[in-house]
């Protein structure tokens, strides 16, 4: 018995065979075979591609159904399934009336089964498959390159506040570099301050000291000489009076030289008054102490002079050795002279107790 089922796309469908032609029909067997001659149709893309192979399942599903119903003792059943166009939601072409409805509907589908294909996928595309894939295809990749420009906006923000967080560690190890820097400073300069006053507090008490002791001795020596003190200590006796030689205007020598160390004090024989004081050409810078009786003391070549007018008493410090003038080093040139005329100073000491 003829169906008047149309044939969906890629689908062929035959007539399942008599009770008497060959036995019992295998419906699976017999309805699933390859698609041959003029129905064959390409393969399609998209959404309709896969609609045809939604339906050529449905439609092998339900012939399957029907032969299985069907079997040898039993009557045949007539299958009748929509049309293509009214699975797509449109009308059979070239047809008034509903589709499946006698035998003009089922071969207006047969016969326009290779155009209506075309004409679907058109419909599937046009109604709005293709357009809302690739409005979703769209939005996604929208979507993708908001999501890619917020994380390299993140990473920006993250290696700024790397850049900016290690500028401020940078700063923060300079700044306390150049505090310890500062304190170390400060510190060098306290230490050295500290100990150059702690030399100079040093030097002006050994000065203290030596000072005592010296007045300590010139006072002693005085009392000892009823007196009378040495004109300087730590010496040596390099040239005596009387020595003859061309270094002396006289042709000899008319003082006592006591050869000591620049700055070793000069001190009065005793008591009396400073009545000069100042250059004196060849002897360099003179003192001339006159004692009580008359009697001058000259002290020449001398680096300072201490006092330089009125009374000072034995031993009392007034100048100090030097090189000044005409000589070949630093001493004290001690001459004694009574009436304007000079004397012997190491014989005029030993009459006064003195020992040179």
């Amino acid at each position: 018995m003829a169906s008047n089922v149309p044939a969906p796309e890629g689908i062929e469908i035959q007539e399942p065979p008599t009770a008497g032609a060959w036995g019992e029909w295998n419906p699976t067997e017999d309805s699933v075979r390859p698609v041959r001659g003029k129905h064959r149709v390409a393969r399609q893309r998209g959404g309709l591609a896969r609609s045809s192979t939604v339906l050529g399942v449905g439609v092998i599903a339900a012939v399957g159904a029907g032969g299985i119903a069907t079997a040898q003792d039993r009557p045949q059943v007539a299958i009748s399934l929509p049309s293509l166009p009214d699975l797509m939601g449109g009308s059979p072409s070239g047809g008034d009336g509903p589709a499946g409805s006698g035998d003009a509907g089922a071969g207006d589908a047969v016969r326009n089964a290779d155009g209506g294909s075309g004409q679907a996928a058109g419909a599937v595309a046009g109604g709005g498959i293709i357009p809302r894939q690739a409005d979703r295809q769209a939005d996604a990749g929208e979507v993708l390159r908001s999501r890619i420009l917020q994380q390299a906006e993140s990473q920006q923000d993250a290696a700024r506040a790397r850049v900016q967080a290690e500028a401020e560690r940078i700063a923060r190890e300079a700044a306390a570099q150049e505090a310890r820097g500062s304190r170390e400073e400060a510190r060098k300069v306290a230490e050295e301050a500290a100990a150059e006053a702690e030399a100079k507090t040093a030097r002006e008490a050994e000065e203290a000291r030596r000072a005592a002791e010296a007045k300590a001795e010139q006072e002693r020596a005085a009392k000892t000489a009823g007196g009378y003190s040495l004109p300087t200590s730590a010496y040596t006796i390099t040239s005596r009076y009387g020595a003859a030689g061309s270094m002396w205007s006289s042709g000899h020598h008319t003082g006592l030289d006591f050869a000591a160390p620049t700055g070793t004090p000069a001190k009065a024989v005793a008591a009396g008054k400073i009545v000069s004081a100042g250059w004196s050409g060849a002897y360099g810078y003179r003192i001339v102490l006159e004692l009580e009786d008359g009697t001058e003391v000259w002290y020449c070549h001398l680096s300072s002079m201490s006092v330089t007018s009125g009374p000072v008493g034995a031993g009392e410090t007034i100048g100090r050795v030097g090189a000044t003038g005409n000589v070949t080093g630093p001493h004290l040139h001690l001459e004694v002279r009574k009436g304007g005329s000079t004397v012997d100073p190491m014989a005029w000491l030993n009459s006064k107790g003195l020992s040179v």
